[in-house]
């Protein structure tokens, strides 16, 4: 299926999961496709300019995703990718500070949980879970369920201003470790 023309491969994690994004450039065609996980979604054919810029969705959460294609030197090219207006490094960095991810295997099947802290939503393996926040003595709990299981983010203050508040999964009342 790939042509010679792949010039780019991006791993974007995102709450509803992992996306892979794939650039096609035909530089004496002026061609352009993007696959994003095997499914092409934008395709153009003889474009005449070769630098410039292509703008797109990214997965459940139509996260906003630009590819900017600049010229190197004679007939060398660049290509970058961005997200929400910024670039993959910074986006990843910001990323980290405002979402936790979890890890883990239930029932044989491989769940990657998301909580986004400043709306507190959850996402299990690209989709958004119906949740239940209660206040209890030491912070918070948001409460959804993953199969037949009970799972619950708890969030406590650290007591420290640097590490803000501390986010812990629970599921079945056992503590899940956050994934690096």
């Amino acid at each position: 299926r790939m042509s010679g023309d792949l010039v780019a491969v991006w791993e974007v994690a995102l709450s509803d999961g992992v996306h892979r994004i794939e650039f096609e450039h035909g530089t004496t065609t002026g061609k352009r496709v993007i696959h994003i996980d095997g499914k092409e979604l934008v395709r153009r054919d003889w474009m005449f300019k070769l630098v410039g810029k292509e703008t797109f969705n990214v997965g459940n959460t139509d996260t906003k995703a630009t590819i900017n294609i600049d010229a190197v030197s004679g007939f060398a090219y660049e290509y970058t990718l961005e997200i929400n207006g910024q670039s993959l490094k910074k986006y990843l960095e910001n990323r980290s500070k405002v979402t936790s991810t979890w890890l883990l295997n239930l029932d044989g099947i491989d769940c990657r949980v998301v909580l986004e802290k400043d709306t507190m939503d959850i996402w299990c393996n690209g989709q958004k879970m119906e949740t239940a926040g209660e206040f209890v003595e030491d912070g918070t709990e948001t409460h959804f369920t993953l199969a037949d299981h009970d799972c619950c983010i708890k969030a406590v203050s650290s007591g420290k201003r640097r590490d803000g508040i501390i986010h812990t999964l629970m599921v079945d009342g056992m503590e899940i470790s956050e994934a690096e």
